[in-house]
């Protein structure tokens, strides 16, 4: 798929994954289902979910360290600033070949376009939050995301609200890949907080 597919899919995701409301409840629901999923996957990674100045659900699951920490904290700072995901915001630099800092001039030690932090929408209020992962590479963290979020429509958070307009191929495919849980995609955002080039964004962003 390529930049311009990607940019499309990534806006279909954040126009439908919308909720009906965001408190405590869903957060718990959502991070509580997203710690099933990576655990039953063997997967590394940090979950964040928080209304924009306010966590409300964090876990760190073993093989994660700390760094990954603030990865979170810089992606989840990118979704409050454009009110888009870290992964679309970052493939639009990609798409302009520069950076975030050359563009807005924000700092890299506070905003990471990395991929794996997503917009909690709600009907009629807009994106009231972010729901982040880290310990992937972007692209897989940015997945494992529309798939959580996905996979909540179909179970019990369906009676929080989450609106479903439309089918599962629309949203998720061809976006996710087979082979995007595989073990070598652990531990990809360890590193010191700066921003990936241009040049390293796109070979980890396929």
């Amino acid at each position: 798929m390529g930049l311009s597919e990607d940019l499309e899919r990534v806006g279909l995701q954040e126009r439908e994954l919308k909720l009906a409301r965001l408190d405590a409840a869903v957060a718990w629901e959502l991070g509580t289902r997203m710690k099933a999923l990576a655990e039953e996957r063997g997967l590394a990674v940090v979950i964040d979910v928080r209304r924009f100045g306010q966590p409300l659900f964090y876990v760190a699951l073993d093989g994660t360290a700390p760094d990954h920490a603030e990865w979170v904290r810089r992606k989840s700072n990118v979704v409050a600033r454009f009110l888009r995901s870290s992964y679309a915001v970052g493939l639009k630099l990609k798409a302009k070949n520069t950076t975030l800092t050359e563009e807005q001039g924000l700092p890299l030690a506070d905003f990471a376009v990395n991929g794996g932090s997503f917009p909690l929408a709600v009907e009629g209020a807009g994106v009231v939050g972010s729901v982040t992962v880290s310990g992937l590479p972007q692209r897989d963290d940015h997945e494992m995301v529309v798939e959580a979020l996905w996979g909540c429509w179909g179970g019990s958070m369906r009676s929080c609200g989450w609106r479903r307009s439309r089918n599962k191929a629309d949203i998720l495919c061809p976006f996710l890949r087979s082979d995007m849980w595989s073990p070598r995609s652990q531990n990809r955002d360890l590193g010191h907080p700066t921003e990936l080039p241009i040049r390293q964004f796109a070979e980890s962003s396929q």
